[in-house]
């Protein structure tokens, strides 16, 4: 299986400002020191072999969307934030390949940061397209109406001429759902959120953002990690530094990458991937909260197995 990022913030999409591409300019020529390129390929290759993510690339500002691609001709994504407008782009042209006009989608919550993304979702104005919703939430269909109401968008959503059907699922019930077993559990966020454990070929794959985990009490985390057990891979909301999340950010509905480290040995997950970055770090922020949590992760490790860290960014491919 393959997981396929299309947008990894957090709360709002945020983009790089002129003062951070000049600065990225800058420190990738002090980089190359004098050396000269005989062309693109070149000075990428330069890029990709001796450049960190927050001087070559970017972790990207869309809102959070990503994908579960497994060879099927149906789609499967979690969440409606801004990335999905270029996930919905990319399914266009596959679909002129030959894959079916039908989506399936999974939605966490709906706060506007993760339904942002529906009005611009070009398959969803095809009449030969079909969709399907899930989730806990039994107001699926109000919320995204609402957000398109005459005042706060041009075009309502009856407008959407594709086929549309909501499927309201049930927590602790194993769901099977275009070849994948789904299993969902309730969260600890505003209005409450869910989290989905994808189960395929023998590999699971776990999707849980905004949800906030305490844990000085183990018993109320006892349920996530039986539901993380032995995962293959986690995608997991670390918003915050475990400062933040302690102190200034509690009860704000967020996780930490320390918090997502114990939750992840306690339930022998094999790899962590941080997801729902926070809108105000920059990319070097962000790149030095992973290393201080890959940090944490060799510390803390004790009789675990290690747990492989990595941080998500825009257009991020990950086997599975």
């Amino acid at each position: 299986m393959l997981v396929r990022f299309w947008g990894t913030r957090g709360s709002l999409p945020t983009s790089a400002t002129a003062a951070e591409i000049r600065a990225k300019v800058a420190a990738a020529l002090v980089a190359a020191n004098g050396r000269s390129f005989a062309d693109t390929e070149a000075a990428g290759a330069f890029i990709d072999a001796e450049l960190p993510l927050s001087v070559g690339g970017t972790y990207g500002g869309a809102s959070s969307c990503i994908e579960l691609e497994d060879g099927g001709d149906e789609f499967l994504i979690c969440d409606l934030g801004s990335g999905v407008r270029a996930f919905g782009l990319d399914a266009a042209r596959r679909i002129q390949a030959g894959r079916k006009k039908v989506f399936h989608i999974f939605m966490s919550h709906f706060h506007w940061d993760h339904i942002m993304g529906f009005p611009f979702f070009g398959p969803a104005y095809d009449p030969e397209t079909t969709i399907h919703f899930y989730g806990g939430h039994a107001e699926m269909e109000e919320a995204l109406r609402r957000q398109q109401e005459r005042i706060s968008f041009p075009v309502p959503f009856d407008y959407m001429a594709s086929k549309k059907e909501f499927h309201v699922l049930e927590p602790g019930v194993a769901h099977n759902i275009a070849g994948y077993t789904v299993h969902l559990i309730k969260q600890y966020h505003d209005n409450d959120s869910y989290g989905y454990r994808f189960e395929r070929h023998g590999k699971s794959i776990i999707y849980t953002t905004d949800c906030e985990h305490k844990l000085d009490d183990l018993e109320r985390e006892q349920v996530f990690v039986d539901f993380f057990d032995e995962a293959d891979l986690i995608v997991f909301d670390t918003m915050y530094t475990l400062a933040e999340a302690l102190t200034m950010k509690e009860d704000w509905g967020h996780s930490s990458g320390m918090t997502a480290v114990d939750l992840c040995h306690k339930a022998h997950a094999q790899r962590l991937v941080m997801f729902h970055h926070e809108p105000i770090f920059d990319d070097a922020t962000i790149e030095k909260h992973h290393k201080d949590t890959i940090r944490y992760e060799e510390l803390t490790r004790d009789t675990a197995p290690e747990l492989e860290i990595l941080c998500s960014y825009d257009g991020m491919e990950i086997e599975v």
